[in-house]
C-alpha cells in the first residue's frame, strides 16, 4: 500500500478501573493479548506505537481559564492510552478497534480521523472562500 493512499486515525482508549478486579493472572493474560495485537498492527505496518496516560492530570478550560484536576470533568471514565493507525478507511480503523482485547472488558474506543490542518484555519479558508465568491458576484 502506498503511503499516498493511508489516512492516519488516532484510538483513545476510554476506561474506568475495571481492571482493578481483574485477578493477577487475568491482567497478565490481558496485558499479553493487548502487546499482541498491538505488535501485530504495527508489524502489517498499520499502527504506530501510542502512548499510555496516566490516570491523573488537569483540565484547563473556558474564559476564566479554570484548571480542574483529573484529566476528566464528571466521569471516572478516562483516556488510557492512545494509539495511531496508518489504514486506508474509518471502516478498516474501526475493525481494527473492534478486535481489541480490552474491550471485553467493557472500554470504549474512540476513533478520530487525523486532520492535515486545525479547525480554526479551516474555518478560515473557508470564510475567505466565501468572501472570494461574494466579490467576484
Amino acid at each position: 500500500m502506498s503511503e499516498s493512499k493511508k489516512n492516519s486515525y488516532l484510538l483513545l482508549s476510554r476506561t474506568d478501573e475495571w481492571y482493578k478486579q481483574l485477578s493477577h493472572a487475568e491482567l497478565q493474560k490481558l496485558i499479553a493479548d493487548n502487546k499482541a495485537w498491538v505488535g501485530r498492527l504495527i508489524a502489517e505496518g498499520k499502527a504506530r506505537p501510542g502512548v499510555a496516560l496516566a490516570r491523573e492530570g488537569a483540565t484547563v478550560s473556558g474564559n476564566k481559564r479554570v484548571v480542574m484536576d483529573g484529566p476528566f470533568a464528571e466521569s471516572k471514565e478516562a483516556i488510557g492510552g492512545t494509539l495511531l493507525l496508518d489504514v486506508v478507511t474509518l471502516e478498516e480503523a474501526i475493525a481494527i478497534a473492534q478486535a481489541c482485547p480490552s474491550l471485553r472488558h467493557n472500554s470504549a474506543i474512540e476513533i478520530r480521523p487525523i486532520s492535515d490542518e486545525c479547525p480554526l484555519e479551516a474555518c478560515v479558508r473557508a470564510k475567505q472562500q466565501q468572501q472570494l465568491a461574494t466579490a467576484a458576484a
